[in-house]
């Protein structure tokens, strides 16, 4: 999916709400347990219950490693009938990924072929030989991580050179690599003061923005800085979805909380036109 098509979705919607599919077993129904594969009939029953409310679902990788090749099959079976019943959702491997040449370029291809994941999440530390191997990729985005939510993330990311903060830095230095227009950015929600001069370097890229609900970002300031003339947010939202039921009416809790997001995302869309 290219960004185009994207927009074109985020338009018909009237929604830039992504959905984190973490899916943790101690969370989720205690009754879905009996079945064959629990991580797959949860998630399956969460976007069969939201599809038409987000354009964007992101499951983190880390959620299907922990259970070894099980999980890993999980996550398979959950892109797969992503693409064949809704493609036109955008997918996000939630992987942070980023090594040397050659092995960037195995990660891309385990991502983006393999799974046929349409973005992937990746660690900018180690450069533009450990980047532009994701670039390579047509019609596929590369989600850098520049401005982190967690408590932590101000640690190196805030740090100053001579010139500005590092997260600055990565996202000058990442829109000179090539391929740079196939880039999107990690920014945290609960960062949105910084949202206004992240704008004035990137002010055409997309931002995916963790951190509201659960860990206290704040919605209507990520759109007021945040926004561009193309939208240009996918606002995650994991816990406060997926977890919102815990019973047999999990998923239509879930579609409810979604709708509750997608509608003031449509009244802001509105305000912006």
């Amino acid at each position: 999916m290219n960004k185009q098509e994207l927009i074109a979705q985020i338009q018909k919607k009237k929604s830039f709400l992504c959905i984190g599919l973490d899916v943790d077993l101690t969370k989720i129904p205690t009754y879905l347990l009996s079945e064959e594969d629990p991580i797959f009939e949860f998630n399956k029953q969460i976007i069969d219950a939201t599809h038409h409310l987000a354009v964007a679902y992101k499951p983190n990788t880390a959620f299907y490693e922990a259970y070894g090749i099980k999980g890993w099959q999980s996550l398979e079976k959950t892109i797969n009938y992503i693409n064949s019943n809704y493609p036109e959702v955008f997918t996000i491997a939630d992987a942070k990924r980023g090594d040397i040449g050659n092995t960037s370029t195995m990660y891309a291809k385990a991502f983006f072929e393999d799974l046929n994941f349409d973005s992937v999440t990746v660690a900018p530390y180690m450069g533009s030989d450990s980047v532009e191997p994701f670039l390579a990729f047509k019609n596929k985005t590369t989600i850098l991580l520049a401005l982190t939510s967690n408590k932590g993330g101000l640690d190196f990311q805030g740090l100053k050179t001579e010139k500005q903060e590092i997260y600055k830095e990565v996202l000058e230095t990442a829109l000179t690599w090539k391929n740079s227009e196939n880039l999107m950015f990690v920014v945290g929600a609960t960062k949105a003061e910084y949202f206004k001069d992240i704008r004035k370097i990137v002010p055409n890229h997309f931002l995916l923005v963790p951190g509201i609900g659960a860990q206290g970002g704040n919605f209507q300031d990520v759109c007021k800085y945040g926004l561009n003339k193309d939208c240009g947010l996918l606002i995650n939202s994991s816990r406060g979805i997926i977890y919102a039921g815990k019973d047999e009416n999990f998923a239509k809790k879930a579609q409810e909380e979604a709708l509750k997001l997608q509608q003031e995302m449509a009244h802001i869309l509105n305000e912006n036109n």
